[in-house]
């Protein structure tokens, strides 16, 4: 099969390149800033990102740093609280966490483009199903730009 993986990055480089994109970074302003190491923003958000980490990462790994950028990437390990993470600083979006035992998961309301985009980026071992009555809603009933949506549960795989 000529499917290509993509490149795995840990959570909170994943984290500090979407932090860039909520910036309106483009992906070429990424790779070249973040290579050149300087004319890096500092972050006041509750992450206090640390841009010269990912300058860091970049310079050790310039290969898989530029295709995560420009190709995508895959989480290598998930937590709730970084799923939670990524879906506010990638989607703009602060879903729901339940840390039960037993029953922990993140409950967030997205679009189609934005529960496959989640699912593109998530560790194995996490299913992304419609959360119980979460149906599609009530803006998304087929037309404009909400069509599609629904609220999701992302919860680890149970065997």
């Amino acid at each position: 099969m000529s499917h290509t993986m993509k490149v795995k990055l840990s959570q909170w480089e994943a984290l500090m390149v979407e932090g860039l994109r909520k910036l309106g970074w483009t992906d070429d302003e990424i790779v070249e800033r973040v290579n050149r190491g300087t004319d890096l923003p500092s972050d006041d958000s509750i992450y206090e990102f640390h841009f010269e980490e990912l300058a860091a990462f970049a310079a050790r790994e310039p290969e898989t740093f530029e295709s995560a950028v420009r190709q995508g990437y895959q989480i290598k390990y998930n937590t709730i609280g970084g799923i939670r993470s990524w879906i506010d600083v990638a989607l703009g979006k602060e879903p729901e966490v339940c840390r039960e035992p037993g029953l922990e998961a993140v409950t967030a309301e997205l679009t189609t483009a934005e529960k496959e985009r989640l699912a593109g980026v998530l560790s194995y071992g996490w299913t992304i199903s419609p959360a119980a009555g979460g149906g599609r809603t009530a803006d998304g009933a087929g037309h404009g730009a909400s069509a599609g949506a629904g609220v999701y549960r992302i919860e680890p795989t149970r065997g």
